[in-house]
């Protein structure tokens, strides 16, 4: 194991346990925070956001989905492909059925239409200034952020809690960087980084 992956293991291990302190009342009230603010992107008639179901003590993104439907957002949720694969977006809207996939996250069923998305709403363990990001560790959101970068421009936007912020978060050269984070404090710009 390289010093980076190693830095990386440990700091997961960190960042999930400060993750896990948080209150499930904390947890809400940071969603419901992040959802009622103005969001930093104009969002335009068509547009695809895709977010996320949260896993375990993840900040829940439901709240600011419903709100960007309301906008006028179409949703979308991943689908995990198979290890060493980007993830798949599938079209999503509440109410519509979902599998119980790996480690238990939910997905739209397979017959739900694969879609490109404008923005995507990217969860996370850490995140820096910088607009690096701690995953789980399996790169898909790196894959995923790197093959939708190549088709067209969209905003990465990590969701966390403030928490979740680190001084620096070890990189190496195929992490993709976040363009913005949204937490329950603050908006943070990261495109002039």
């Amino acid at each position: 194991m390289d010093e980076v992956a190693a830095e990386k293991k440990q700091m997961r291990l960190e960042a999930a346990a400060r993750r896990d302190e948080l209150s499930r009342d904390a947890r809400q009230d940071a969603a419901e925070a992040i959802a009622a603010r103005p969001f930093p992107l104009k969002i335009k008639a068509g547009m695809i956001v895709s977010g996320f179901m949260p896993l375990r003590s993840e900040i829940n993104p439901l709240p600011l989905m419903r709100r960007l439907e309301e906008m006028g957002a179409g949703l979308a949720l991943p689908v995990i492909a198979g290890r060493g694969n980007p993830l798949t977006m599938r079209a999503w809207r509440f109410g519509a059925p979902l599998d119980s996939a790996q480690w238990g996250i939910r997905e739209p069923k397979p017959e739900a239409p694969q879609v490109e998305p404008d923005i995507l709403l990217v969860p996370l363990l850490a995140f820096d200034r910088t607009g690096h990001r701690l995953g789980y560790g399996a790169g898909y959101y790196d894959m995923t952020l790197a093959r939708l970068r190549g088709l067209k421009a969209i905003a990465a936007i990590g969701f966390a809690f403030a928490a979740q912020e680190v001084a620096k978060v070890p990189a190496s050269e195929h992490d993709m960087r976040l363009d913005l984070v949204l937490t329950e404090r603050e908006v943070i710009d990261l495109r002039a980084s």
